[in-house]
């Protein structure tokens, strides 16, 4: 089920945002944004300035040499955003339910 990714289409920012918004209690670090969003390390550093200037994406902190960024969910438009991410979510389960519930009843 990836239906964020089929609504907004399969882009590099589509990717970021989807892993981003699923795991929006946590901070993440480049390397693992780019690795769990399935992204290259070189579209990362080209994408994330304009989302963080956007203020889509934030610093939370640093560890070491490491940032670490989050979804901001303070920001209107990321709320909206998780908003279309819950509801094509709420979806496509509902329709897992009927096709399962079908099937129990055939």
């Amino acid at each position: 089920m990836n239906g964020f990714k089929d609504f907004l289409g399969d882009t590099p920012n589509t990717r970021l945002l989807e892993f981003l918004i699923t795991g929006r209690e946590f901070d993440y670090s480049l390397s693992d944004l780019a690795e769990n969003a399935g992204i290259g390390w070189t579209t990362l550093h080209r994408i994330l300035p304009s989302l963080e200037k956007q203020e889509i994406v934030i610093k939370t902190r640093e560890i070491g040499r490491a940032k670490l960024y989050k979804l901001n969910e303070k920001n209107e438009e990321v709320k909206k955003l998780i908003s279309l991410y819950d509801s094509i979510l709420k979806k496509q389960l509902n329709a897992l339910e009927e096709k399962e519930l079908l099937k129990a009843t055939a």
